[in-house]
């Protein structure tokens, strides 16, 4: 059974830096599609940023520039490095993934459709 771990969610000021963690465990299959959402209070689930095990990413919009997804495939673990910190950022953050035998297709919508989801952790940016 596939399960999703995140961790590194915390409050920060304005600028500051974090680092969530997802680890995984319980999957098979050598290629991955992975990413990962926000959802604040009041909105909607969005999208932050994916991978996949070619290594191609992608990002909201709102986070390029600022935000960057790995994964270390040593710890089965992927990673959001969060910088320059806004309000705006303020959400819970959740991991999503899927595995497969042979690279497939990627999306944040093919993830939200289809995806496993961990638990969330939480991130406070206060001005």
């Amino acid at each position: 059974q596939v399960q999703l771990v995140e961790s590194g969610g915390g409050s920060v000021q304005a600028g500051g830096s974090l680092r969530l963690s997802c680890a995984a465990s319980g999957y098979t299959g050598s290629s991955y599609c992975m990413g990962w959402f926000r959802q604040a209070p009041g909105k909607e689930r969005e999208g932050v940023a994916v991978i996949d095990s070619d290594g191609s990413t992608s990002y909201a919009d709102s986070v390029k520039g600022r935000f960057t997804i790995s994964k270390d495939n040593a710890k089965n673990t992927l990673y959001l490095k969060m910088n320059v910190l806004k309000p705006d950022d303020t959400a819970m953050y959740d991991c999503a993934a899927d595995f497969f035998p042979a690279p497939t297709y990627c999306s944040g919508a093919y993830l939200l459709a289809n995806g496993y989801w961990g638990k969330g952790t939480q991130v406070t940016v206060s001005s």
